[in-house]
């Protein structure tokens, strides 16, 4: 019953086939089985709550009233939202004393007033400065594909996309930085979406890059994104149209983003926009060289090591050995940035952004690999630091660009049945995010079709 889309799952709860309190006891049994991924995957769950407030949704429902699209679904947040009252480790040892929540984080409240179940807090990398997903402290939880081979997750947000797949949750709640939401997305097999960084508000979010940091969904369809978006920014519009596809032009960026690609990722990509283009959308593979200035622009660590600096010194200089060594290192880049640096990075990223802007304006989305390589194997980058810094490096690259750029972007499933996870990233400009959710949807539509 938890594996379906908010809408399939919300019909049938309308019709009286599923109950929420049974939506709850099915994630949690799921979370509990010791087979499973449950473990690794939760850093607290909440089952006493949650069953509580779905027997009360479902009284609620047998009255008539529901509240929202979401109401008595059980969704999982990312371990570095601010639960009241709770100490928001943020995948970290090192937080352990420091003071407890005074209230929920926004997107928490918003969730709750519609309903949303808060199932548990999902695992991530530590302060989520990583895009593989692994947890030296809670442990890492393994990809959903050929389990047996144990696979990373993706990250940051590890937990999150394993909380949907593994049907712990009907959707995760995530951040996105420089892919967290998109990179275990794609290799999970699941739809997410990064917003607008200033859609939607991160009070309450604990920050890795004040700068680029954004939240978003984990889910299974981008109707069911599109929904919780809407439910976190308080402006509930219901489904999101289709575009007809014959009206969409879409770019290819030719400069960086297939470099070191893989055969599994280049055949899955190369077939969908056969596919696109069959159906009628115009592709047309673009020189995209601004791409470039981005590396240079980022040389001194970017924004992310400055600002998590700045958040962590304090811990840092107190405890560093409690960190995890391969998070710590990146956190002390920061520490080199000079202000003057600091501010020529944030004029590069004004001038970038314009001169992307002016190239991808006539077009009605980009499209390119979400991520150049299907999931690695865990125990090769526990091995290597080299391994492990070239593989993050691979996994930021292309979502990164998004951030930087400040658009919002979609990575939906593209993979056929029993393969590796390879995920398409359809990314729009800046503030047009309901314009990209529908073009997201329509393209969605043409590969289910």
């Amino acid at each position: 019953i938890m594996n379906g889309t908010i809408e399939e799952i919300g019909k049938l709860l309308d019709l009286g086939k599923v109950t929420s309190l049974e939506l709850v006891t099915s994630a949690l049994k799921e979370i509990d089985n010791d087979e499973g991924q449950g473990q690794t995957t939760f850093t607290k769950t909440y089952a006493g709550q949650a069953k509580a407030q779905a027997i009360a949704i479902d009284k609620l429902r047998a009255e008539g009233l529901v509240l929202s699209p979401i109401a008595g679904m059980p969704i999982s947040i990312k371990d570095l939202f601010d639960v009241a009252g709770e100490t928001t480790m943020a995948g970290s040892r090192v937080r352990r004393n420091s003071a407890p929540a005074a209230r929920d984080a926004d997107i928490l409240k918003k969730l709750r007033s519609a309903g949303a179940i808060l199932i548990g807090r999902t695992n991530m990398t530590e302060f989520a400065f990583s895009g593989l997903g692994i947890n030296p402290h809670y442990g890492t939880p393994l990809n959903p594909w050929n389990r047996d081979e144990a696979r990373i997750p993706g990250g940051s947000s590890s937990g999150a996309a394993v909380s949907v797949s593994d049907n712990m949750a009907v959707a995760g709640i995530g951040t996105d930085t420089g892919g967290s939401v998109r990179i275990p997305s794609a290799l999970c097999g699941l739809t997410g979406f990064k917003p607008t960084a200033a859609r939607i508000s991160t009070l309450g979010a604990f920050p890795l890059s004040t700068t680029l940091d954004s939240i978003g969904p984990l889910a299974r369809s981008v109707n069911c994104c599109a929904i919780l978006d809407q439910v976190m920014r308080g402006e509930i519009t219901g489904n999101i149209a289709d575009r007809p596809i014959e009206t969409l032009t879409l770019a290819v960026p030719q400069t960086l983003v297939f470099d070191d690609i893989e055969d599994k990722v280049a055949n899955d990509f190369q077939r969908v926009t056969s596919l696109l283009s069959n159906l009628g959308a115009k592709i047309i593979d673009i020189p995209f060289d601004v791409l470039l200035e981005i590396p240079k622009a980022n040389s001194k660590g970017g924004y992310a090591a400055i600002e998590a600096f700045v958040a962590l010194h304090d811990l840092l200089k107190r405890d560093e050995n409690s960190f995890d060594p391969r998070v710590a290192v990146r956190i002390k880049r920061g520490e080199q940035m000079t202000a003057h640096e600091y501010i020529e990075l944030m004029n590069a990223r004004r001038t970038i952004c314009e001169m992307s802007n002016k190239i991808t304006r006539n077009f009605d989305a980009l499209l390119m690999p979400t991520v150049p390589v299907i999931a690695p194997v865990l125990k090769d980058l526990e091995n290597s630091d080299d391994f492990y810094h070239q593989m993050n490096l691979l996994m930021l690259r292309n979502c990164s660009f998004g951030n930087f750029l400040d658009r919002c972007a979609v990575s939906l499933p593209i993979h056929e049945a029993e393969t590796a996870p390879v995920g398409l990233m359809v990314m729009g400009e800046s503030d047009e995010d309901t314009k990209l959710l529908e073009i997201a949807k329509t393209i969605e539509t043409a590969i289910k079709r």
